[in-house]
């Protein structure tokens, strides 16, 4: 399909990009890698009056390890974080599932702000963020602010992202214990039918695919921290969730593989 009618103009600076929303406000989308704007534009799911390209903002593709944590330009491509001998060393979980995002033209082109501005339930790296407690940093005329990922998703494709704000950088912490991620799909480029992100030994776990968000699966942290065991943990797995039904699965099928990566993944992340 053919987008409707747009105007396009390329942001020089961060501070031009957030000018340009907040010119054009609900009626513009910011253009980084493309693979989530343009098909959305293509079914007409999304009719922007003004597109503002992003993608040439380079001070904003960064990876650096900071005091405690790893702080990831939001510009940064799936690729750069799959050969990251930063996210190697400090977080390799991220770097993991970098490397499980799509293939390998979505991959050189896909960024993470995009991903995690997108706030799609079925992709993996909002729940690798979720999973290991991560920030989000958004700037907006008004400054910047920081966001806890587990606040930043509110509905199918929605964020607490306010029109004329723009994500700048991901912060997540360093060296964050045992680590698993599991995906459950037809072919190695799909989305999953089910994932799950397995953080710090237990004490981050999200589901991919479950709900209208991206989703930490609380019942199952919570049965941890109370001593349960990853078996008796794992079973709580689909607890407070609303998986969807498609051609691909129904929700009680969902249910079943969440328990099922839920228990594999804290099992390969060493809990017993």
């Amino acid at each position: 399909m053919i987008p409707a009618a747009f105007d396009y103009q390329v942001a020089e600076s961060a501070d031009h990009a957030i000018a340009l929303l907040g010119e054009h406000g609900d009626e513009s989308k910011l253009l980084a890698g493309g693979h989530s704007l343009v098909p959305m534009m293509k079914f007409r799911l999304a009719t922007p009056t003004m597109v503002i390209d992003v993608g040439r903002l380079d001070d904003l593709r960064y990876i650096r390890a900071e005091n405690g944590h790893v702080a990831i330009g939001a510009l940064t491509r799936h690729h750069e974080l799959e050969n990251s001998d930063v996210l190697a060393d400090a977080c390799p979980m991220l770097k993991h599932v970098a490397s499980l995002v799509g293939d390998p033209s979505v991959r050189h082109r896909g960024t993470l702000g995009g991903t995690l501005a997108h706030s799609d339930p079925a992709s993996d790296l909002p729940a690798a963020v979720l999973a290991l407690g991560g920030t989000l940093v958004a700037q907006g005329p008004s400054g910047t602010r920081e966001i806890a990922a587990n606040e930043f998703f509110t509905g199918y494709f929605e964020s607490v992202l306010a029109p004329d704000e723009m994500l700048t950088e991901i912060r997540v912490p360093s060296g964050t214990g045992g680590w698993n991620y599991q995906k459950f799909n037809r072919r190695a480029q799909d989305w999953a039918i089910v994932g799950v992100g397995v953080a710090d030994g237990g004490k981050g776990v999200s589901l991919v695919n479950m709900g209208s968000v991206p989703l930490r699966a609380t019942a199952v942290e919570e049965a941890l921290a109370g001593g349960a065991s990853a078996a008796d943990a794992a079973a709580l797995a689909a607890e407070g969730t609303e998986p969807p039904t498609d051609l691909n699965a129904d929700a009680d099928y969902r249910g079943h593989l969440a328990r099922t990566l839920v228990l594999r993944a804290l099992t390969e992340a060493g809990v017993s």
